[in-house]
């Protein structure tokens, strides 16, 4: 019998970002064969990791006629999409579909159909878990009608909130809803099993951090600086602590607060904390680790603060390797 890894899937994204998704299916053989985003920083930062998949750059709107067009896009056996969170999330507008942003939704809806026969065997969304409870539940049934009417399997336990830290023993919490829907003329129902044991092991902060070590001169806080004297008047007794500025809050031992793309925004949005020399603020490389990925390279020419960005908008590369496994035992399933 055919172990889990030896099924051989293929995958598109859209909103790809820096290949969370990508990353964490391909260690499961599921290759994303193609990848859409509207960022050129993200193009040169997913080409220069990801190169022989095919990227896209281009607003989702603008893909049009999805099998016919010059952006053609192969048909795949999964659809996955972190679609902006910005009008769903708790810390957002909260106006829904209301705002543009929430209207990309339906973009997705529309390539997926344009497929026709051809539609994808499963998707895979991603979104602020809010979305889910949002203006009493009307968002979340917004989304579960368009999908159901796609053609595909979707209700409320195809929608779980999953995080890292909670689930899978991480020091990053990042709750996150995951919506994993199935085509209906592929799969005799829409069970999907979210079952997931209890981590045996945390892994510690200590682990991806130097907490007694230095690095480059760029990421250490002057003693003149205000939020220097704002984080050191309320250093904590324990070590290996991180200390997050945007809402000012002292994180517990092995706790990172959620990495978010207004770290790109400025430097006092980047979680800090106290080494051998001094206050800095984490590095790109351990936000990388932070978020799954363990092999990323940046473009040389790329800024600190974009880098950061595309580092705060992706999905966690561990928990999507969760949900790679939950997707491959339902296509074994079928085998």
């Amino acid at each position: 019998m055919n172990t889990i890894k030896e099924i051989k899937l293929t995958a598109g994204s859209i909103f790809c970002g820096i290949g969370g998704f990508c990353s964490g299916f391909r260690e499961f053989g599921i290759d994303t064969i193609w990848a859409i985003d509207i960022d050129q920083r993200v193009g040169q930062s997913y080409e220069k990791n990801y190169g022989k998949n095919r990227f896209i750059q281009s607003d989702v709107r603008a893909v049009k006629d999805s099998i016919a067009s010059e952006q053609k896009l192969e048909p795949v056996d999964i659809l996955h999409a972190g679609f902006p969170c910005q009008s769903f999330s708790m810390a957002g507008n909260r106006n829904g579909f209301n705002d543009s942003r929430g209207q990309l939704f339906f973009e997705l809806i529309r390539i997926i159909k344009e497929f026709r026969e051809d539609k994808p065997a499963a998707l895979v969304f991603e979104n602020s878990p809010y979305l889910k409870i949002g203006e009493r539940g009307e968002w979340f049934n917004k989304v579960k009608f368009a999908i159901q009417e796609a053609g595909y399997w979707f209700k409320e336990s195809n929608a779980l909130t999953l995080d890292p830290q909670e689930h899978l023993g991480l020091p990053q919490y990042r709750p996150r809803l995951f919506m994993i829907a199935l085509n209906r003329e592929r799969f005799r129902n829409g069970r999907i099993d979210f079952s997931i044991e209890p981590p045996k092991e945390r892994k510690l902060l200590s682990d991806i951090i130097n907490f007694k070590g230095e690095v480059d001169d760029g990421y250490y806080l002057d003693i003149e600086n205000r939020y220097y004297s704002m984080i050191s008047s309320k250093r904590s007794d324990e070590e290996e602590v991180l200390y997050q500025l945007r809402k000012f809050r002292v994180r517990t031992k092995n706790h990172c607060p959620t990495l978010t793309a207004n770290m790109g925004l400025g430097g006092h949005n980047v979680p800090f904390l106290f080494d051998r020399r001094g206050l800095r603020k984490l590095t790109e490389a351990e936000c990388l680790k932070l978020q799954g990925f363990n092999k990323f390279i940046f473009p040389d020419e790329q800024t600190s603060a974009s880098k950061y960005l595309q580092i705060g908008n992706s999905v966690h590369v561990d928990v999507a390797k969760l949900i790679a496994q939950t997707l491959i035992k339902k296509f074994k399933g079928l085998l």
